[in-house]
Formats: structure tokens, C-alpha cells, sequence
């Protein structure tokens, strides 16, 4: 099955929103679905070398990312808000994920047995 999770709320956001949303698409993976992962608004920061986690904050979500990424994972970040979105306005997005565009997410949303947001 395929399976979209789009990410919209900062990673560290005083909630678990986006450290749900990983684990989730980790289990996703281990079920064996074909899961893909696009970062908008203030969830690019995710997607960004320059976000830690925050004192007292037991779980990097940078690290996460990464390791969904090596696990086969597409993750396409918004191009737009790269400039526009995050603390880290402007600042280049890891190794493995792709800059994209709305009609990119707009061909996924098409294409994806089920999308999920967060």
C-alpha cells in the first residue's frame, strides 16, 4: 500500500505530533507498505542538519528522519517554504531529502492509497 504522511507543524513543538508521525511511518515500513514523507510549513526544519532537539528533549528528530531515509523512505521537503518557513529560514535541507514543489505533492496525494497528516 501506499502510504503518505505529510508533515506541517514544527518538530519541536511542545507536542509529539512529528515524533508520532516517524514512529508511525516506521511501522508503516516494517509492515512493508511503500511509504513517502513531504515536509511543509514549519515541518521543514526536520528536514534540516541545523535543528537539535531542545534541553530535556529525549528523541532526535533529525535523526529519525535520516534513518526512515536510509530505510528506502522518499522524503520530499517544500521549496517554498525552505525560505518562507522554520526557525532555520534559508538553511540547507540533509542529505537524502529532495526539494519539491506543490505539484510534486499534488502527483503523490493522486497516486497514495492513504495520506495522513500532521
Amino acid at each position: 500500500m501506499k502510504v503518505l504522511l505529510i508533515f506541517n507543524h514544527a518538530p519541536y513543538d511542545s507536542t509529539d505530533l512529528a515524533w508520532n508521525g516517524l514512529r508511525l511511518a516506521d511501522k508503516l515500513v516494517d509492515a512493508g507498505n511503500d511509504v513517502r514523507l513531504f515536509l511543509m510549513n514549519e515541518a521543514v526544519d526536520m528536514a534540516r542538519n541545523a535543528c537539535i532537539p531542545p534541553e530535556g528533549y529525549d528523541q532526535d528528530l533529525v535523526v529519525m528522519l535520516k534513518a526512515l531515509i536510509a530505510r528506502g523512505v522518499i522524503v520530499k521537503v517544500c521549496g517554498t517554504c525552505m525560505a518562507r518557513c522554520g526557525i532555520y529560514k534559508n538553511q540547507p535541507y540533509c542529505e537524502g531529502a529532495e526539494m519539491s514543489t506543490m505539484p510534486a505533492l499534488a502527483e503523490w496525494v493522486v497516486e497514495s492509497d492513504r495520506i495522513i497528516s500532521f
